[in-house]
Order: C-alpha cells, then structure tokens, then sequence
C-alpha cells in the first residue's frame, strides 16, 4: 500500500497515487474525510449519536505499516523491553457519518505510533541524524475497533524533539491491504499544563525543557485545537478517549 510522503519539519504534504486517483473518481470508494466542526446525525436505530468530525494532518515521516496486532505497544518486540514513561490508556471511538446516521465503524484499523519519553522513534534513521533504530519497533502498533467501533491502547505519555510540540500519530484504514480501502490520518495533542507536569518527571526531565509548545507549532495551528486528546488521571499515568466521526467524500 503506497503512503503519502512529506517533505521537511513544516509537514507540506504530497497525495499519493491511489488518494490522487480517488479525488479523480478512478476508485470506487473514496477516502474518509475531515472537518472542523462537531456533527450529532442521527443514529440508524433513531437515538442522537455524537460523532466529531476532526481534521486530517500531515502522516509525518516516521510511519512504517509495522502490522503490529497490539494493544499494549509500549515494548519493543526484540527484547520485551518496555520503553519507561508515564502510562497512558487511550480509547478511539470511531463512527462513520453517511447519510446523516452515525454509526460505530467495526473492523476499521486504528494503528499509533510515537516517539519515546526521549524524543525517539523506533525502526526509522532520523532526518536531522540525532537516532537510527532501524529494526526495533517499540511504540507502534495497531488495534481493529470493536462492534461498538471502539480501539484500545496503552502507551506513554509521549515525549518531545526539536520543533514540533508534543503529539502521538494516527491513522484510521478500513482495509489496509487494499488500494481502494478508505484512509485517515492526523495527530493527537494534549494540553500544555499537562504536558509541563509529566515532562518534568523523570526519564522526561532528562532531555530539558522542550522548545515548541502548542502555539508555536505549525502543523498545531492547522486545526490542532481540534484533536486535543482530554484526559483524566489514572495513578500511575492517564487515561484518555478520542472520539472521531468520519465522513465518506
């Protein structure tokens, strides 16, 4: 399956062949997309439903079609080792709006993936030479959502790198192995006073203070008030729920 490609921090953002041909009507389906504005349709059995439709962003370059079935995606499959951080639970609740109705969306494959409480990305050789970890695959992984289109994961908090502010990737395929399966992909992003609290425990306090808040982030300020992940703590760590309505184009 081809991916879209970036160039550079400012995340400009290229269309791959299969979404090109999608916005020329050559595929059957098309891909999902985003807004910025809250939508409740109807659901099919005549109850309110909440969907949010939320913006797409960037893919960024550090995603890799690990094919990862994993809720838990804090360790690194080679070793077992698991990366030390804040624990943090989240919950997708993803539904599909057609037609007005807003249905929970079974079998759609939610897949993370983020650096470490260090700024580090498994299985990639960073851009700017700081890391090569090519081959280890910790902080990745992929969860189908449920009948009730709802996909689990436990995580860490994420940490943060040279400019960009904090933010966990991902993407949303109703059928990966497929040029014609339908795609999302977008970041998640938390507040700053939270941010502030974690990061200023340890291994987080290690790499200092971070250089980019929310504000000063380009990719942020492109709709990045829309995919704040809300959080509730949860000793040790947090948990969180993101809920997402998509739209067929």
């Amino acid at each position: 399956m081809k991916k879209d490609s970036t160039k550079g921090a400012g995340g400009v953002l290229s269309l791959s062949r299969r979404k090109l041909l999608g916005l020329m009507g050559a595929l059957s389906t098309a891909p999902f997309v985003g807004g910025v504005r809250a939508q409740s349709p109807t659901g099919k059995d005549g109850t309110s439903a909440q969907c949010v439709v939320r913006p797409q962003q960037t893919e960024g370059p550090y995603f890799r079609d690990e094919r990862l079935d994993r809720s838990d995606i804090r360790s690194d499959p080679s070793d077992g080792a698991i990366k030390p951080g804040v624990p943090l639970r989240l919950e997708f609740h993803v539904s599909l709006i057609e037609d007005s109705a807003c249905t929970p969306l079974d079998g759609a494959v939610v897949d993370l993936w983020q650096c470490d409480a260090q700024g580090v990305y498994s299985d990639v050789r960073d851009i700017n030479g700081r890391f090569d970890t090519r081959g280890q695959r910790f902080l990745r992984g992929y969860q189908s959502t449920d009948a009730d289109g709802i996909a689990r994961f436990l995580t860490i908090y994420p940490g943060w790198y040279p400019g960009r502010t904090v933010h966990i990737h991902f993407k949303i395929r109703t059928d990966p192995q497929s040029q014609q399966g339908l795609e999302f992909t977008s970041q998640l992003y938390f507040d700053d006073a939270v941010t502030d609290r974690v990061h200023a425990q340890p291994p987080y306090a290690d790499m200092g203070p971070r250089t980019v808040r929310n504000d000063r982030d380009g990719i942020f300020r492109r709709g990045g008030s829309h995919l704040m992940m809300q959080l509730t703590r949860d000793e040790p760590g947090y948990v969180g729920r993101f809920d997402i309505g998509l739209w067929k184009s």
